[in-house]
């Protein structure tokens, strides 16, 4: 049975839990935005496809554990359709017995590690993250995963270590360009952020982040014709996502285009009403206009 990471997918960049992110752009005075920046989703489960978090997968790796209960691999596995599930618990438990099984298996504890982000229990998570390293040096997930716990934590300089590092080692996983990006991005290297999203959009094109945070940068260097290409294309690729909407509120903003603003503000609370950046920018516009 093969080992199974979660958390390193190119479906989509985005959370899972509750509070899905924090503002994704600084309104500095009157809309300052070359200070601007895209927080980015905190980590994801997206490899395990969603049918593999069903209950009907679940049932099937759980009767092949129980034709093979010494199977650490088997364990590994239905930890991370767990976790696909959200399942958080039984996952915790499915990783804890494969590691008991097989203390050298690195895939485990890196998946382990990525429960215990989502649960914001980091200090457990970068023990785990660790412990796979010192394992698998050049485990890309693994080093994605610790570099987005410490990104999180505003330790910065350790991020980018991490993330240079899974790029150097020919990483596939848009991740670690994103959030290399979204470093960059906040350090105001906004041309250098620009070429890692691209390169994020190359490895995922149907996920609208890399739009989102390349059009933030695009936006903060006063491209406001790439920026407006770049929000339409995370729109068109899922309506649904909050940020799309409320980037492109905000390029309109800047504009003065204070209604048609007010209008994508209001899309983004119908997907997420707890958007505080949507929330304040809808009430400016709405004075504004």
């Amino acid at each position: 049975m093969a080992n199974l990471a979660i958390g390193s997918g190119t479906s989509r960049l985005r959370p899972i839990l509750a509070g899905r992110r924090a503002a994704t752009l600084a309104l500095l005075g009157a809309l300052a935005l070359s200070g601007c920046q895209s927080t980015g989703p905190a980590i994801d489960l997206s490899r395990i496809e969603a049918e593999q978090g069903s209950e009907q997968n679940i049932a099937s790796l759980s009767a092949v554990i129980a034709r093979n209960p010494r199977d650490a691999n088997a364990y590994n596995v239905r930890g991370s359709a767990h976790a696909r599930a959200g399942q958080f618990e039984e996952a915790i438990e499915d990783f804890d017995q494969a590691i008991a099984l097989n203390p050298r298996l690195f895939q485990a504890y890196a998946n382990r590690a990525h429960v215990y982000a989502d649960i914001n229990e980091n200090g457990q998570a970068l023990q785990d993250y660790n412990r796979a390293l010192q394992l698998n040096p050049s485990y890309d997930v693994a080093l994605i995963g610790r570099g987005e716990v410490y990104r999180l934590a505003s330790r910065r300089q350790e991020a980018f270590a991490d993330f240079q590092r899974a790029i150097e080692l020919d990483t596939t996983d848009p991740r670690a360009y994103y959030r290399r990006g979204l470093l960059y991005q906040a350090g105001g290297q906004h041309n250098f952020a620009i070429e890692d999203f691209a390169t994020a959009i190359s490895l995922s094109p149907q996920s609208p982040s890399g739009y989102n945070g390349r059009g933030v940068s695009y936006m903060a260097i006063g491209d406001d014709e790439n920026a407006a290409a770049d929000f339409n294309t995370a729109i068109k690729l899922d309506k649904t996502d909050p940020e799309g909407w409320a980037m492109q509120a905000a390029l309109l903003e800047k504009r003065g285009e204070f209604k048609r603003a007010a209008r994508s503000y209001a899309e983004a609370l119908k997907y997420d009403p707890n958007y505080t950046f949507a929330r304040n920018g809808l009430e400016r516009t709405k004075k504004a206009g």
